[in-house]
């Protein structure tokens, strides 16, 4: 299974603390680096990441990072990285040939979700997004979730930071075929900007875009710096791939 991780944003959040978010250290281990072990636990064995922002130090790491680990990783640079996401998810995607992990670069995760993920693929759904229903737990910042409104049959059928109503949030990993960069595409030239959201929406209201509850499975964002505060303290006990070597 290919992963596709997206780390070309600025960061701005964390610049406080780092100048590429990627490459900011939880317990002296980069954010980069505990994404690609944990994919690596779950299955995964080659990983494209999408550069943008201090392209060329992260390149560096990760060249260095490929030769101390047991993964393919091929970095892929986007040349506007100030557009929405979903520029980033198209780049990626187009070095992958077939159904491939998503991951967001600043997220942190169990690899028993993301081991869950790579496994649900099915005829019946073009995206699986992870999603938690713990909608009031203090790891969440509201001002900053993507939100997740769902249907009867639990896929989803609104997503966004403002929508009205909804259900759970967005984990920031997903299970992506090939028609994930296509929505995100179709979605741009429909007049949208080209989030990955709106490729979400736009499968969401073809009813092909399913979810995955994650349980009691942890997760976490590092956007800012009280993120990360509590990333320092709480990422070694949930993931042990990423923090084994230390």
């Amino acid at each position: 299974m290919d992963a596709v991780i997206i780390a070309a944003g600025y960061g701005s959040r964390l610049a406080s603390l780092s100048s590429s978010k990627p490459l900011t250290p939880v317990c002296g281990v980069p954010l980069i680096e505990i994404g690609i072990r944990q994919a690596a636990a779950a299955g995964v064995t080659r990983v494209v990441v999408v550069t943008g922002h201090r392209a060329d130090d992260v390149e560096a790491f990760l060249a260095d990072l490929a030769q101390r680990i047991e993964v393919e990783i091929e970095p892929v640079r986007v040349a506007d990285w100030s557009k929405p996401n979903g520029y980033s998810v198209m780049a990626g995607a187009s070095r992958c040939k077939g159904d491939y992990l998503l991951m967001m670069a600043d997220h942190m995760f169990d690899s028993a979700i993301l081991a869950a993920l790579c496994s649900i693929g099915s005829e019946t759904r073009d995206v699986t997004l992870a999603i938690d229903r713990h909608i009031d737990s203090p790891l969440i910042d509201p001002d900053d979730a993507t939100w997740v409104k769902l249907g009867a049959n639990g896929f989803i059928s609104a997503i966004g930071k403002t929508i009205p109503a909804w259900d759970a949030v967005d984990c920031g990993a997903f299970l992506a075929t090939p028609r994930l960069a296509e929505a995100i595409a179709a979605a741009i030239d429909s007049g949208k900007a080209g989030s990955l959201s709106d490729g979400m929406q736009w499968l969401a209201d073809r009813g092909r875009a399913a979810t995955l509850e994650i349980g009691g499975a942890w997760w976490m964002d590092v956007d800012d710096p009280r993120a990360h505060e509590l990333a320092e303290e709480l990422a070694p006990r949930h993931l042990t791939a990423a923090f084994a070597a230390i």
